[in-house]
């Protein structure tokens, strides 16, 4: 196994903008530390959840992975498009952003965006279970790619939290650019693209 590529995968994947990181990015500039942390807790859970599942049904999964893709694609899209209008309607009062900062709404985010779901369901049987079978290795591995997982939301939430005020100043531009970056996702994730390129 390759660890390094592992991690850089795992790195890559799970820091780099997707709705979950950019809603968060939003709920940072928008709300207080502790509803942001709320909305991180839910992710982590979720994430945690799936990787979990990943491993417990590795076989039942690969067969029916297509057909959940699919569903998840429809789902994860109107979310995330729900999502981006919530982003620009957005203000500093703060009632908008403690409904959305909140351990529910981050834990159910991750059943409907297929990013996490391919990547959960795959790392794991990629990168791991070839070669390691023990459920004492596996769990580790879960909980490493979780720690990850929830290392790239800190990191989305300081960045947030750094440039407050700056991105406050500048909140209707803010809010507008991170919709359109949420639509961006909803219509990669919607499978779309790749049916225009064919």
């Amino acid at each position: 196994m390759s660890m390094t590529s592992f991690l850089i995968y795992c790195v890559i994947v799970t820091f780099t903008p997707g709705p979950t990181n950019i809603a968060l990015l939003s709920i940072a500039q928008n709300a207080r530390r502790k509803e942001a942390f709320r909305y991180i807790w839910g992710v982590t859970a979720a994430f945690g959840v799936l990787l979990a599942a990943s491993v417990m049904l590795n076989n039942a999964l690969a067969a029916v992975m297509p057909k959940i893709l699919a569903f998840m694609q429809i789902i994860g899209c109107m979310y995330i498009l729900y999502l981006a209008y919530q982003v620009y309607k957005m203000d500093i009062s703060g009632d908008s952003t403690k409904q959305a900062a909140t351990f529910m709404t981050g834990f159910l985010m991750q059943f409907v965006n297929p990013k996490v779901w391919l990547f959960t369901m795959t790392v794991i049987p990629s990168y791991v279970m070839p070669y390691y079978k023990s459920q004492l290795v596996l769990s580790i591995f879960v909980l490493v790619i979780t720690i990850v997982a929830f290392l790239a939301l800190v990191t989305w939430v300081i960045f947030g939290m750094v440039f407050k005020r700056f991105l406050q100043k500048h909140l209707k531009m803010t809010n507008i650019i991170l919709a359109l970056l949420l639509v961006y996702s909803a219509i990669e994730v919607s499978g779309i693209i790749e049916i225009v390129k064919r």
